[in-house]
């Protein structure tokens, strides 16, 4: 019924290369180093993850959000909503305001909405006021509200040096004030 293949397997080679051991592991055959105390390495600060954090379509939330990373909204917020970046699915809605770099509306807002980059796609619903550097709105979407144009601070050129200072000259003596001059009519009364 089954046959076996009476050839001879070949065996498995050893691989070439040795799989180097962990960091704070020895090597076979070595012998154990001392780590050196935390205090005497400083270790570099780990950067902050900036990947998508989402809030699920079945999801309500009361409350503030805030923070640096990227937020995927299909739930509902009730609250202010301040992140890096913000994408608002077609079941997403939030009641407050909206702060981000680059916001991306496909479901409800009701609250003012300020960032840098603002996209209504055609399914966006956003009650308040908008502002933003750059604005794009599709077709379909509703907006009611006004659009305050936000113009980035343009860089402040660099004051020129200033030369050495000079030691002041003595202050000039104060003259006595002089009582303001009388216009005097002399003319006849008459």
């Amino acid at each position: 019924m089954f046959n076996k293949s009476k050839a001879p397997t070949p065996e498995r080679q050893a691989s070439p290369m040795p799989i180097p051991p962990l960091p704070d592991l020895p090597a076979p055959g070595q012998t154990a180093r001392v780590a050196p105390s935390p205090a005497a390495v400083p270790s570099p600060a780990p950067a902050p993850a900036r990947g998508l954090s989402t809030l699920s379509s079945d999801l309500t939330f009361e409350g503030n959000v805030s923070g640096q990373g990227d937020l995927q909204i299909d739930g509902q917020v009730k609250g202010d909503v301040k992140v890096g970046r913000l994408n608002i699915g077609e079941t997403g809605a939030i009641e407050g305001g909206v702060s981000a770099d680059y916001i991306e509306v496909r479901g409800r807002i009701v609250g003012a909405v300020s960032g840098k980059q603002v996209k209504l796609v055609s399914t966006a619903y956003v009650d308040g006021d908008i502002t933003a550097e750059q604005l794009s709105i599709d077709i379909g979407a509703y907006f009611q509200g006004r659009v305050l144009q936000g113009r980035r601070e343009a860089p402040k050129p660099a004051a020129a040096p200033t030369p050495p200072s000079i030691p002041a000259a003595p202050a000039a003596p104060e003259l006595p004030q002089v009582p303001a001059a009388t216009v005097i009519d002399m003319k006849p009364a008459g």
